[in-house]
């Protein structure tokens, strides 16, 4: 999937500063459903890391056991993109844990 044209999208979306930048970057980028399906399979992603089964997820979030099994088939055998951010950002509220 490297191409020129993806590296120029990834460098967009690293220069983004904060999270209104994001909003106003994807809301022009994608259609709300792309946006929809991407949080999903977020959501997915965070939701099977901390050990929630299919079932749950399905009637937590209304997801597809198909895009369930997908977001899962990334975790397992993904280039690690999931897990890498999901450590990171468990990572950065550990402080935030520390303080309460």
């Amino acid at each position: 999937m490297k191409s020129e044209m993806v590296d120029h999208l990834y460098q967009a979306v690293l220069s983004l500063k904060d999270q209104e930048d994001c909003y106003r970057f994807f809301d022009d980028l994608c259609t709300v459903g792309e946006i929809q399906v991407m949080a999903q399979r977020w959501m997915v992603a965070r939701m099977l890391q901390e050990g929630e089964t299919f079932n749950a997820i399905n009637e937590k979030t209304g997801v597809s056991s198909a895009t369930i099994t997908r977001v899962r088939k990334c975790l397992v055998y993904g280039a690690d993109g999931y897990a890498r951010i999901i450590s990171r950002l468990a990572e950065k509220d550990e402080p935030k844990k520390g303080k309460e």
